[in-house]
């Protein structure tokens, strides 16, 4: 079904939008590939341009969404028609590794051609693949034990402040 133009948009023109979405923190790199290939097929399939695609990776949430405290946060900057978001929100609705969704009209009445994409092959590549947590990662440096015993290094000893000068350990009483 065709949706027709806006009498306030100018003709040749789209509109600029910011779509962020967030996913499951379980979901895997397959996963968010899944999703991300649905939204570029829609996005593209009804005439939009993708001008940007990033992950922003996992992040603590502000709150509990869906029982999850965690999710995998995904930007897209794009220009297109209204009939375009109203589709990618019907769909990610629908996706069960979404848990919440919000687009954004940045600009309007903007020249396709005027606008550069940074988008490239390995683009979506790398939209796909979620870093490694930065809180689990410190938990799990604490969690680890160390390598050394400090029992018997008295010779390492340093007072403050004299740093490059070895000096006698303190004499326990």
């Amino acid at each position: 079904m065709a949706r027709l133009e806006s009498l306030r948009d100018a003709p040749g023109t789209s509109r600029e939008y910011e779509t962020v979405y967030i996913l499951r923190p379980n979901t895997a790199n397959d996963g968010v590939a899944e999703v991300n290939t649905k939204v570029k097929g829609i996005i593209e399939g009804l005439g939009g341009k993708v001008l940007k695609v990033d992950n922003w990776g996992k992040r603590r949430l502000a709150y509990e969404v869906s029982k999850e405290r965690k999710g995998i946060y995904l930007y897209w900057r794009y220009l297109a028609s209204p009939g375009v978001v109203e589709e990618t929100e019907r769909n990610l609705r629908m996706l069960d590794h979404v848990i919440r969704y919000m687009t954004v009209k940045v600009d309007e009445n903007v020249v396709a051609d005027a606008r550069p994409t940074e988008v490239d092959e390995g683009t979506y590549e790398r939209a796909a693949a979620t870093a490694a947590d930065e809180e689990d990662m410190f938990l799990s440096r604490g969690a680890e034990e160390p390598t050394g015993s400090d029992e018997g290094d008295e010779d390492d000893y340093v007072a403050p402040g004299f740093e490059d000068e070895p000096v006698e350990p303190p004499k326990e009483n």
